[in-house]
């Protein structure tokens, strides 16, 4: 999103999920505000938990006598807006703001908030209102989707030229998978991957000097960091390819702990279960998000998956991770360490997943 006209105040509002560019542009506002000559603002940080409006205004509302100004930098500003009250508390700073200092507040995300006809940020009402307020004060309005795919080779170039590094030909695009760009699915946590992908760039910078970095290059420094998915394994699961499946099982139990991984495995298998019945009874796919009460996108995928299966083979599957749970939790045995329960998943996916 951009804002509706240039900004006239040293006021900034910047979300979304990619924190790189948050910060980045938190920096740009400083650089503008102290000119080209001038002397670089000093930082003053704070977290919407941690402090007020009224210790925000006094960082801001004073202008420096000697050297540089001050940027305050609020991030996670949720608390001071939860409410109509100390919002107001909040907006009334920003007319207090000193020549010489900027107020700038960061707000990451979990996942990006994509604007609406309703609403062109895509924010919620509290922190539509600190929007609204900061551009009617003259300021900057940003967000910051994290770039995807072939969006983050190009968000890599430009990082890259603007550091000064050449890049060869598919280097973008396979440092892009290695930070884990091209995962699709919607859990996925990409508020880091812009970070990690410019401090990759920083080393392959050193790496290199003034020479090309190749795609030989990206594959030798920068180790793979794919983000663990549980929306792709369980997926993985629904659809049977196993070998998938067992290549993200790894890296989910790093990040997931087991009963709650086997909660969601319950959960996708008595799904298809539900679906497998429905589709054999004459209910059309289309029905399925009304009978179910699902959205219709998981709907969907249920749908493609359910073919896959016999009922047989599903309630079979349920059974052996109902085995599996009590493998976990060590019930009527020694509890097993975690490579015996690793292994355990595994096995249950050859066994009651794999098409035999």
């Amino acid at each position: 999103m951009t804002p509706t006209r240039a900004p006239s105040a040293p006021i900034g509002y910047y979300w979304g999920d990619d924190a790189y560019s948050i910060e980045r542009a938190a920096d740009q506002l400083a650089r503008r505000v102290a000119g080209p000559d001038g002397e670089p603002l000093g930082r003053w940080r704070a977290t919407g938990a941690t402090t007020s409006a009224a210790l925000i205004g006094e960082r801001v509302a004073t202008g420096a006598l000697f050297g540089g100004g001050t940027v305050a930098i609020v991030r996670e500003p949720l608390p001071l807006i939860r409410t109509k009250a100390v919002r107001d508390e909040l907006i009334a700073i920003l007319a207090t703001v000193a020549p010489g200092n900027a107020l700038v507040f960061l707000d990451p995300m979990d996942r990006w908030a994509k604007p609406t006809e309703k609403s062109r940020t895509g924010l919620d009402a509290g922190r539509a209102a600190l929007a609204a307020a900061v551009e009617a004060a003259g300021g900057e309005l940003r967000g910051f989707p994290a770039p995807k795919e072939g969006e983050m080779a190009r968000w890599i170039e430009d990082r890259a030229r603007e550091r000064g590094v050449r890049l060869g030909q598919g280097a973008a695009q396979e440092l892009a998978k290695r930070v884990g760009a091209f995962v699709r699915e919607g859990d996925v946590d990409r508020r880091r991957q812009g970070q990690l992908a410019a401090a990759e760039l920083d080393k392959l910078a050193l790496y290199r000097l003034d020479a090309e970095v190749s795609c030989d290059d990206v594959r030798a420094l920068v180790s793979e960091a794919i983000p663990a998915s549980t929306w792709a394994l369980l997926d993985a699961v629904g659809a049977r390819r196993t070998r998938e499946a067992a290549d993200l099982l790894e890296r989910v139990l790093d990040v997931t702990p087991e009963p709650v991984l086997l909660v969601q495995l319950h959960r996708r298998l008595r799904e298809l279960i539900e679906v497998s019945d429905l589709l054999a009874t004459g209910t059309r796919p289309s029905e399925l998000p009304r009978v179910l009460k699902l959205n219709s996108w998981r709907a969907q995928i249920l749908a493609r998956q359910a073919p896959a299966w016999t009922l047989p083979e599903l309630e079979s599957a349920l059974d052996g991770l109902l085995e599996l749970d009590a493998t976990v939790k060590g019930a009527g045995r020694t509890m097993a360490n975690e490579r015996g329960r690793r292994l355990a998943f595994t096995l249950w996916l050859a066994d009651g997943v794999a098409p035999h």
